[in-house]
């Protein structure tokens, strides 16, 4: 099967550091990623990379789009990118609030993104925003409320739909548990896993949390200052982890 996702040599320097350094890997259609790793580690800046959101200093990715071409990523315009970002991507950011409007409805945020892919029949629109509203176990009710009015879990849960009522074929999440209470972590975690199993989406998710990626990501990749230090299956890594920095982290985490 040809991977959707192809990543060679990524390599990201902020002046000498490497943020991520020399980093290659195939995401196939459907399969969820976790990149974990300590605080520093280097993860986000590869979701940053990854997402289009930073020009890494060196690589490149090949992304298969939904018509079957083969898109160099950084070789497209920045027009065409952030038409990609709109239309077959999605980002679910750590802070609800850097991916929504904060000054405008629920409905509205979850319906813009149908907007900006040319929708343009206004009933249409709010019909689907209040569906994927219901669909992230929000009140339909809720659909001209303004976000500032929503709790953290329900800002978290309004992010999610306003990225996935599109219907992208690729979602990219950054620690989307981080922050909430333990009991509005696991329902948020049983939402993202019926949704990503019922729409088939592949994703990319960075999470400290290794019980967040046993229960989402198919596989796993560890990092540790910038490197990859080992990769595979995810039950597998974090029962029968090889190199010593995943066993540490495992113990540590898992079994504290």
């Amino acid at each position: 099967m040809t991977p959707l996702l192809q990543v060679e040599g990524l390599s990201h320097y902020y002046g000498e550091r490497a943020a991520c350094l020399d980093i290659s890997f195939d995401l196939a259609p459907g399969e969820v990623l976790g990149i974990v790793g300590e605080s520093g580690s280097g993860k986000t800046s590869l979701l940053n990379c990854l997402s289009a959101r930073l020009r890494p200093s060196a690589g490149r990715i090949l992304y298969r789009s939904a018509s079957g071409e083969i898109l160099d990523v950084y070789g497209l315009s920045e027009a065409k990118r952030r038409w990609l970002a709109r239309t077959e991507w999605g980002v679910v950011q750590q802070n609800p609030r850097d991916g929504l409007r904060m000054t405008v409805s629920a409905g509205a945020n979850v319906g813009e993104r149908l907007m900006a892919i040319g929708a343009r029949h206004y009933g249409e629109i709010r019909a689907s925003a209040e569906s994927w509203l219901e669909r992230v176990e929000i009140d339909r009710n809720r659909i001209d409320d303004l976000p500032l009015t929503f709790s953290g879990g329900m800002l978290q849960r309004l992010q999610i739909a306003r990225n996935l009522i599109s219907h992208p074929r690729l979602v990219f999440m950054d620690e989307p548990t981080g922050g909430l209470d333990v009991s509005v972590q696991a329902r948020l975690l049983d939402l993202l896993q019926r949704l990503v199993t019922d729409l088939g989406l592949a994703a990319v998710i960075v999470t400290h949390d290794l019980a967040v990626a046993r229960l989402l990501a198919h596989r796993l990749m560890v990092m540790r200052q910038g490197r990859v230090v080992e990769t595979g299956l995810t039950d597998q890594l974090l029962d029968d982890p090889h190199h010593p920095y995943t066993q540490l982290l495992v113990s540590s985490v898992l079994h504290p």
